[in-house]
């Protein structure tokens, strides 16, 4: 799914599209992508765009009568650029946004609906969305560490909880992890403070230069092409291939339907971590499902 780096690439593209342009018309063809009644989105037809802000990993667009349009992409949403009154063609097309210059079409690929748009008023309609997770950029060490180990979760779990860490899912966790030399499964509340200063450099340092690249991108061509496999990627998708640190081939530990990319060499001490007792050890630390993590 779309993460920090991802989301604020379509926003910086999205900025000198629609910042301050008329939101002429929305057109939904699939009535599960529309989650709340009240305000009505009829509402926000005809009003100029105020600003573009980013809630954990939802895009909320903010409008001149104080009204919230909030997309939350999930794992298979992808927003489009096309031209002015762009067909609806398809069934992965779900809504098209239409400005003056051109029409932002959201598209779901699969049969899961996910993608979701909500409707909310203020700031406090707002705030009733954020998951609450802390921002890494604004952080210090210490609430960093604080906020991660505030429960005896392992690293992965505790870096994809939105509740937790704002904006980071599957695919950038992995990186960070590898970038910091721990385990996945390594438990929170038992790192040590170097390790601790490693996870938090890393996190940081993962998350700017992958929004700096996705940026760069963006002013280039709009990404139309937003995915979580990425050819630059150290580890994550890259089960089998030799990792960039040491040339050991990338290993993989799956969980229901969530898989974790690793390198035992760099990240375990050279151990192989088998499914079955990463099973026993997450337990009820990690969802039972992609929809149950996700949804959080």
């Amino acid at each position: 799914m779309p993460e920090l780096p991802d989301i604020r690439a379509y926003m910086h593209a999205l900025e000198p599209r629609i910042v301050g342009e008329t939101l002429e018309r929305v057109r939904i063809t699939k009535p599960f992508l529309l989650r709340t009644v009240d305000p009505p989105l009829s509402a926000a037809q005809g009003q100029r765009v105020r600003e573009l802000r980013r809630i954990g990993k939802r895009i909320a667009i903010g409008l001149d009568n104080d009204l919230w349009l909030v997309l939350h992409l999930m794992i298979a949403g992808r927003l489009h650029w096309r031209p002015p009154n762009a067909t609806l063609a398809g069934r992965n097309s779900l809504a098209a946004f239409d400005f003056p210059g051109g029409a932002l079409v959201l598209t779901e690929a699969g049969s899961k609906h996910r993608a979701s748009l909500y409707v909310v008023r203020g700031e406090t309609g707002l705030q009733a969305l954020d998951p609450g997770g802390i921002d890494v950029f604004a952080a210090s060490l210490d609430q960093f560490r604080a906020a991660l180990s505030k429960e005896n979760r392992t690293l992965k779990r505790a870096l994809t909880d939105p509740r937790i860490v704002d904006g980071i899912g599957n695919a950038y966790s992995d990186e960070i992890l590898h970038a910091a030399a721990l385990s996945p499964i390594a438990l929170t509340q038992k790192l040590t403070l170097a390790q601790w200063e490693r996870l938090y450099a890393a996190t940081r340092e993962t998350l700017q230069t992958w929004i700096e690249r996705l940026r760069v991108e963006a002013d280039a061509a709009y990404p139309e092409h937003v995915t979580a496999f990425r050819p630059d990627f150290a580890v994550h998708g890259r089960y089998g291939k030799p990792c960039p640190q040491c040339g050991r081939n990338v290993a993989r530990i799956r969980y229901a339907d969530n898989e974790t990319n690793y390198c035992a060499a760099c990240q375990t001490g050279g151990k192989l971590l088998a499914d079955r007792s990463l099973s026993r050890l997450l337990k009820g630390d990690w969802p039972k499902t992609l929809d149950e993590l996700e949804q959080l």
